[in-house]
């Protein structure tokens, strides 16, 4: 009786275990980092790297979109050594120009497939795009395997342009037929700064695949709305500009605008927007 008792135990166990290990959350940032401009002066990216490293750890993300960042910014993060990064330089399609990369934790997720793609009429290829004016834009994806819950997802990181509106429209349209053309109907988490506030075009294009964190979190959000503070402690922060979407099969339990600063300054010109995710 006593074995079997301890049989049932164990198995009891093991069933709960794994259940728990199946709904293990994921912490999932998007965070324009402002590309590395000697001209910001004491908000300079030398002076704000060791902050935005400490940011990224102390809130523990575990898999996050950056946007604006050079390549020697990325090596910088990267000398965290839990994080690894994917994505190419939308100058080139190498390492050129600003990127739209992806950090992932070493431990936790493993890399099944990827790409990029510019958000223009030649997506194959770095291009301009429609009515942008000064900028090639990129999206980088990948494909992850959650070595914690054996789970696929698919994950996305873009930056739409800040001066063509009609490249803004139809950058939204593009992502809605790159990501049904790349995860099919496998889960999918999107996250960028779309240069959009929630009523434009593009962005309601997005929703039409893709459900926003900050309408479907279970807990209330966190932080102010506005994403965009141009170094400034006193900025209004009214303007959502920065996201991360999800598909349906995608639970959100909490989502939050940080506002971290150090030595009265932001560690970049964006706050961080974070949320805490199931994959079904």
């Amino acid at each position: 009786m006593q074995q079997l008792f301890l049989a049932v135990l164990a198995c009891l166990l093991t069933t709960l275990t794994t259940f728990s290990q199946n709904n293990t959350p994921i912490n999932v940032a998007t965070y324009n980092l402002r590309y590395d401009n000697p001209g910001d002066g004491v908000n300079a990216w030398p002076n704000r790297k060791e902050m935005v490293k400490s940011l990224i750890r102390y809130h523990e993300f575990d898999i996050f979109g950056t946007q604006e960042a050079l390549r020697h910014q990325l090596n910088d993060l990267a000398q965290m050594p839990e994080f690894a990064f994917l994505g190419k330089g939308r100058d080139d399609g190498k390492e050129a120009g600003e990127h739209s990369a992806i950090f992932y934790r070493k431990d936790r997720f493993k890399p099944l497939e990827s790409g990029d793609f510019w958000l223009s009429q030649t997506p194959e290829k770095p291009s301009l795009g429609w009515d942008a004016t000064c900028c090639n834009r990129i999206c980088s994806w990948a494909k992850f395997r959650d070595l914690k819950t054996n789970k696929e997802f698919y994950f996305f990181s873009a930056h739409f342009d800040h001066q063509g509106v009609e490249a803004r429209r139809q950058s939204g349209q593009l992502m809605v037929k790159k990501i049904k053309e790349i995860a099919k109907n496998a889960p999918v988490i999107f996250v960028g700064d779309l240069n959009s506030t929630p009523e434009t075009e593009q962005v309601k294009a997005i929703q039409t695949l893709l459900s926003d964190s900050y309408q479907i979190t279970t807990m209330p959000p966190y932080g102010p709305v506005g994403t965009f503070n141009g170094f400034k402690l006193d900025a209004p922060l009214q303007n959502r500009i920065d996201y991360i979407f999800v598909s349906k099969n995608i639970r959100v339990q909490k989502y939050a605008v940080l506002t971290d600063a150090q030595n009265q300054r932001y560690p970049s010109d964006h706050q961080p927007v974070v949320a805490r995710v199931l994959v079904d």
